[in-house]
């Protein structure tokens, strides 16, 4: 009886999968990898998270540039080349403007009422008008120089105190000071003040509480009855305890900024220019309550500054290491800034329109190493077609950003840092073979502002200081969480150049 029981669960599940091979084929859906587990789907496949990049690629490699993932009940759509990115991101750049909706989205972002969360329609397009006008003002743009300035005197004094009375010197793990550097840029552009010392290490208690939930996604969101059953109950209590204090920290900012707007009598509209986000969005309750109200002031706040810090800083770390790695280019970089820029000042803002090569390097850098592996995920709201196949309504898109940027169909020697292949390259994107910071409606909207973050904290260290590497031997293996981040922190010598000491002494 057992055995005519597995012979006959043996036929079925052959007929099952047989059926089912046939009917996508029908339906012109997707290839999908074998097996599809009953209940999991292919979350085997993403056993490790810190990988989930190479662990994609794998699969399209085996399976094509299109593939239909089930996660969970979830039916995903998995893209992982530049032809297919344009079906999604240009020809059906409408139907994919939505995000799915997740627990993280709806607890964390104010239900997903953020700028990287909300549903495209008014909503969105406030929050896109408001970072487009307001992140990069020009009268903003003296506080990035500040803090590129802070930047050095920081580094030069680390590398002095880390030389030893025996003439050794161990070097200084760079990444704390690029992170305090877009830690008090943003923090300054949202709230006019840098993130000091107490209120900095509160918030970064708090980013590290958020890392280790694990990021936007739940198992629930895979598993829906997983609600009913209160098996999610542990995940939504710490993503509200999370919460409470993130939500806690932005209304602190919220009710000093409309303090000091009483205290200023409004900041007479003369004075406009001198206002922080926060000011400015205030200003808005009074002509538009109905959108700028304290919740979405806060949600806005709080996008910018967890994607707007740890993704410039991942991005500089990974271009100072691989500068170190190939001294030849480096030295091509630092001859273009004393050419253009010289010895008696620093590198401004306005410079680096000059500074094809530097900004060929972030490009090149970015490549490698993109802020975000995979884009924030895409929803479909409506049937569509991608690379042939017919894409149902309700189906979430992840896009491989990595695998196309690293594509050797695409990129010649992939693995190679060459930045000199950007060097005829009009505008900031090859095609859909390179977009680091997305493409289409929901592109990320402070893209000018990184790429002059890091521009300018690049050029500057290159200018000022002659590097050289703390480590025997320099490896680039990197994880993936809120940006793409070198797994190793890199530990570094810098020793200010003759020719800036000068400079370098005035800061």
């Amino acid at each position: 009886m057992d055995e005519n029981l597995v012979s006959y669960a043996a036929i079925f599940l052959v007929i099952y999968l047989i059926t089912k091979k046939v009917f996508d084929k029908f339906q012109k859906l997707p290839p999908t990898p074998f097996p599809t587990l009953p209940i999991l789907g292919h979350l085997y496949l993403l056993r490790n998270p810190g990988q989930i990049h190479r662990c994609l690629a794998k699969v399209a490699d085996r399976y094509g540039p299109v593939v239909q993932l089930w996660l969970g009940s979830r039916r995903t759509l998995l893209v992982s080349s530049a032809s297919a990115a344009e079906d999604c991101l240009q020809h059906n750049d409408i139907i994919f403007a939505n995000r799915p909706r997740l627990l993280g989205g709806k607890i964390i972002a104010y239900d997903n009422t953020t700028i990287l969360w909300a549903s495209y329609g008014p909503l969105w397009r406030n929050h896109r008008r408001i970072a487009a006008t307001e992140i990069l003002s020009v009268q903003r743009l003296h506080l990035l120089a500040d803090e590129v300035r802070s930047l050095v005197k920081r580094i030069n004094d680390e590398s002095a105190s880390s030389q030893s009375p025996t003439g050794g010197n161990d070097g200084v793990e760079i990444k704390p000071a690029l992170v305090e550097l877009t830690y008090n840029v943003m923090m300054r552009m949202i709230a006019g003040k840098k993130m000091e010392s107490e209120e900095g290490k509160r918030f970064k208690m708090i980013l590290k509480e958020l890392l280790a939930i694990g990021g936007a996604f739940s198992a629930g969101d895979f598993f829906p009855f997983f609600k009913y059953l209160g098996l999610n109950k542990r995940f939504e209590t710490r993503c509200k305890a999370v919460f409470l204090k993130l939500d806690k920290f932005f209304q602190d900012l919220v009710d000093e900024q409309r303090g000091k707007l009483v205290d200023d009598g409004n900041m007479k509209r003369n004075n406009a220019k001198k206002k922080n986000l926060i000011q400015v969005l205030l200003g808005l309750q009074e002509t538009d309550p109905a959108y700028a109200t304290d919740d979405i002031i806060k949600g806005l706040a709080q996008i910018l500054l967890l994607t707007g810090t740890e993704t410039s800083s991942s991005t500089m770390e990974w271009a100072t290491t691989l500068l170190l790695i190939n001294p030849d280019i480096h030295d091509k970089a630092r001859k273009e800034i004393d050419e253009k820029v010289g010895h008696d000042r620093l590198i401004e803002e306005q410079d680096l329109q000059h500074l094809p090569y530097l900004h060929c390097i972030i490009n090149e850098t970015l490549r490698m190493f993109p802020v975000a592996p995979i884009l924030p995920p895409h929803e479909s709201s409506e049937d569509c077609v991608v690379g042939g196949y017919n894409i149902p309504k309700g189906t979430m898109l992840f896009l491989n950003l990595w695998a196309i940027h690293n594509d050797p169909k695409v990129w010649d020697e992939p693995n190679k840092f060459k930045p000199e292949r950007f060097e005829n390259v009009k505008g900031d994107r090859v095609g859909y073979k390179f977009m680091p910071f997305g493409s289409g409606r929901r592109a990320c909207p402070g893209e000018n502002m990184a790429t002059r973050v890091v521009g300018l904290a690049l050029g500057t260290l290159i200018q000022c200081f002659d590097w050289e590497s703390a480590e025997e031997e320099i490896d680039l293996k990197e994880t993936a969480a809120v940006s793409m981040w070198k797994a190793n922190p890199l530990r570094a010598k810098f020793k200010p150049r003759k020719q800036m000491i000068d400079i370098i002494s005035q800061i």
